[in-house]
Order: C-alpha cells, then structure tokens, then sequence
C-alpha cells in the first residue's frame, strides 16, 4: 500500500514511517522540514518526501495522489507566529481532509489527545476536537485515536526529563496531589495505527489508546532517573508558578522544558477521555510497560541543556549533537 503521512518527519510520524517500511508498504512524508533529529528518515527506500506543511490544499493533492490511506499526524502543543492551534489543527485538518477527497483517498486516521474536548478553555485541547469533528463529519472512512502521553526515541517526555535530570539537582510537580498518566510507548501506538491504516481495523471509531500501566509524574521521573543514574528532589509547585515559567520557556527556548499547553495538559489526570470511546480489541491493546529497557531504549545521549538550547542562542545549535 501506499500511505501518506503528514507530520511525517515529526516524533510519532517518523516512528510510523519505519514501522510502515519495513513492512514493504510505500510512504509519502508530508512535513515543513523543521524537526530535523532524524533527517535519514526522508531517504528511506520506499519513502517520498514533500517538503510542505498542511496550509496548502492543492500540494496536498498532489501528495495524496495514489495513496490509498491517510495518518495525519501534524500538530503543535505551541503557537509560534503563524503556526496558531486553529492553522494547524483545524484549518491544517480541513485542508488534509479536501484534498484527499480531490485525490480519490478514502481512509484517513487522525492522531488526536486523550483529553481532547470542547468548551474546556484550552485552545490545544478544543482545537484537537474540532479536528476530530471535522474527520468524523468529512464522509471519508475514518478512524480517531485518542493516545494520551507517548514515549520513545525522540520523544518530548524521556529527551526533556533526561536533559533536566543531568542539568538540575531538583524536579517540580504539578500542583500538590500530583498528576498521574499511563505512559504509551510510541511502539505500540504505531502497531495499532498500521492496523488501521493497512487492514482497515477500528473503521468508523473513536478510540483512548493509553499504555498499561498507572503512575504518578514524580514515578516516572524517578525511573528515569534510576535508570540515567540521577536522583532529583522532587518538589510539589503550585500550577500557576508552572504556567509562569511554561511562559517563559516558550519565549526563551527553542524547544520549551515545557509549554503552557503540556502544564495544562499535565493539570489533569492523563489517564482515561472525557467522552465515551470504542474499546480497543485484545489483540491491539497496548502492552509495553514503562520499564528499565523501554527508558533505556528511548533516551537520547546524556546532554544538559545549555545555550544551543536558548532561542537567542540559536547559532550555537550546530555545536550541540543533539539538534
């Protein structure tokens, strides 16, 4: 099959990419060229690269020609100029779902969140909704997953908490009770996305894909703590010193430790929707527990964050190896 995949070149599209491919399947990667930790990912054999964002139908088009499926994956958990929630996730699904109709696609798998809702007073999370209106109602076969926090090479949990852990002696949680998730490895999200894209599993459905196993916050930084061989204080800080410095870090970072989205995100209990989901069936429910070796698997080298990661430092990232 051929399958397009925008946010192709993003954590959980790339990560598709290679599932896809080594499964002989041919893969289009839609994506603006900005994530760069795997550029080897558009010279795959059995992969074409089209270097666009999801602002322009009729290139869309042109992609989608003669794919026979659809993983939209592109989204943002930041505003960045005109990279707003209503471009990307409403508009930038408007536009993917015109033209795959223009195309002659028929399947389209959305990549939504958990605690996506309406009227919530969250832009990240009602603008996910409206994306996931706006599949439901397109009149193509569709299926949305609602995964909550995934982990994995590349990722944004496991890269931040590690470079956090080498750089300061503490960690601060979310508020006093603590926020609680069931962390997904993206292996497992990518299993269950080639059954839908490749044997039509879950066609018509709304799905919550959550891992298997429940922790608090301050456990998962602990294990990865363990296994990186570095013990933080953890610390309870109110939620509004959070929002105060996910402020700040997405004014002053290049990648944010954290964005106001993910405080907001990070606020609630990561562990079930808010509406009434289809069940996944046995045979692809997740599996992975956030143990030692999936840490380890996901971690990228040991770095501290330093002025390669400040945007007023941009010039110095071609002296980090990790960007």
């Amino acid at each position: 099959m051929k399958i397009a995949i925008t946010g192709g070149t993003g954590f959980v599209g790339r990560h598709l990419a290679r599932r896809l491919i080594v499964r002989g399947h041919e893969v289009v990667l839609i994506a603006r060229g900005v994530y760069r930790r795997d550029p080897g990912v558009r010279e795959l054999d059995g992969s074409k690269f089209f270097p666009i964002g999801t602002g322009n139908e009729d290139r869309l088009a042109e992609a989608f020609t003669g794919c026979s499926a659809i993983a939209h994956c592109a989204g943002i958990n930041r505003e960045l100029g005109k990279q707003t929630y209503a471009d990307v996730h409403v508009q930038g699904t408007r536009n993917v779902v015109n033209a795959a109709k223009r195309a002659g696609v028929r399947n389209i798998l959305l990549l939504s969140f958990l605690r996506a809702r309406p009227h919530c007073g969250s832009a990240y999370h009602e603008s996910k909704w409206q994306a996931e209106e706006i599949v439901r109602s397109s009149g193509l076969e569709y299926t949305v997953l609602k995964p909550g926090v995934i982990y994995g090479r590349g990722d944004h949990l496991l890269d931040h908490l590690s470079h956090a852990l080498h750089t300061f002696p503490a960690f601060a949680a979310i508020g006093l009770r603590g926020t609680r998730l069931r962390p997904l490895a993206v292996d497992d999200l990518t299993r269950i996305m080639e059954g839908v894209l490749s044997d039509g599993r879950l066609s018509y459905q709304t799905v919550a894909v959550t891992g298997p196993e429940e922790l608090r916050l301050s456990e998962v930084v602990r294990r990865v703590g363990k296994v990186i061989g570095k013990r933080a204080l953890i610390f309870p800080l109110p939620t509004a010193a959070h929002y105060f410095l996910a402020w700040w870090f997405e004014r002053l970072m290049v990648i944010p430790l954290v964005s106001v989205a993910q405080v907001r995100i990070l606020t609630e209990q990561v562990i079930a929707p808010v509406q009434e989901c289809h069940p996944l069936p046995s045979d692809l429910m997740p599996r992975l527990t956030f143990n030692e070796d999936q840490i380890r698997k996901g971690l990228p080298a040991p770095q501290r964050f330093g002025l390669s990661d400040l945007r007023l430092f941009r010039g110095y990232r071609a002296l980090s190896p990790r960007r």
